[in-house]
């Protein structure tokens, strides 16, 4: 898995985020193609905080389907006074060096398995994840109900089996008029 991280720094004006620096922001959101799985982010240095602008990106980044992240990571250089900077953090999945064809795939002397074993699985669920960071640490769940988790085992020590009922008589031809 790759991590990339991307900032963006926006100027903002008696606090708010003017619209020739929201349509900036709005083109780099589409430039980066961002997309379900991309962590965004508002680093704000000043000491109240510029909460008019930061709810205007906010704003922005909930017309694209997405939230902001509370975490902020670690970028180079400082933010400059009147400025704010949009971080997107961006994890991609990918299985190197497959497919290896270095050795044959029929049958081996050492019983081995071919070094191309396991490459189509792995490489489609690398393309299949929808956030590669769940590949490092799963979802946080937002519930906990033990009831539904146990209801699977409550139902099997409690139903009764089924093959304990008597077969039903039923025929199978009609032996009946022609």
């Amino acid at each position: 898995m790759t991590t990339s991280i991307y900032s963006f720094d926006v100027a903002t004006v008696g606090g708010e985020l003017p619209p020739s620096e929201q349509g900036k922001l709005a083109g780099w959101f589409d430039a980066m193609g961002t997309a379900y799985g991309d962590r965004i982010a508002i680093e704000d240095p000043s000491m109240y905080g510029k909460s008019a602008a930061t709810a205007q990106i906010r704003n922005m980044v909930a017309q694209r389907g997405m939230l902001v992240s509370d975490a902020v990571p670690v970028t180079s250089g400082a933010v400059a006074a009147g400025n704010l900077r949009i971080t997107l953090t961006r994890a991609t999945a990918r299985v190197d060096g497959c497919p290896n064809w270095a050795t044959r795939s029929s049958s081996s002397d050492k019983n081995a398995t071919s070094s191309n074993y396991g490459c189509a699985t792995n490489a489609n669920m690398a393309a299949m994840i929808a956030d590669p960071n769940d590949l490092i640490k799963g979802a946080a769940s937002s519930r906990s109900d033990p009831a539904a988790a146990t209801k699977p085992i409550r139902v099997f020590r409690e139903r009764e089996p089924s093959g304990t009922e008597k077969l039903k008589d039923t025929p199978t031809s009609d032996q009946g008029g022609k």
